[in-house]
């Protein structure tokens, strides 16, 4: 491993060292906006096939952590929309 692919190894380490401590559910959610970057917590029960509620725990325990941020959408008011910001 290179100098510069071993700093970049250490600095993702560190970007999730935040969330170290969160219950797999949290860890899975925070990954699939990772990967997604903003969806909705109806779309984030499909993405990771967890129940509603779960990603609502999971989605507070991040808003906690201060890894996730939510707005509300555009299109429609009653939802939120979530991003990673880590």
């Amino acid at each position: 491993m290179s100098t510069s692919e071993a700093v970049r190894a250490d600095e993702e380490g560190n970007r999730w060292e935040s969330i170290r401590d969160l219950p797999p559910s949290a860890k899975l959610v925070a990954k699939v906006l990772d990967y997604e970057e903003t969806l909705s917590q109806s779309e984030l029960a499909e993405e990771t096939l967890l129940p509603p509620r779960t990603v609502r725990y999971a989605l507070s325990r991040l808003e906690d952590e201060g890894v996730v941020e939510s707005r509300f959408s555009f299109t429609d008011a009653r939802k939120r929309l979530y991003t990673l910001v880590i």
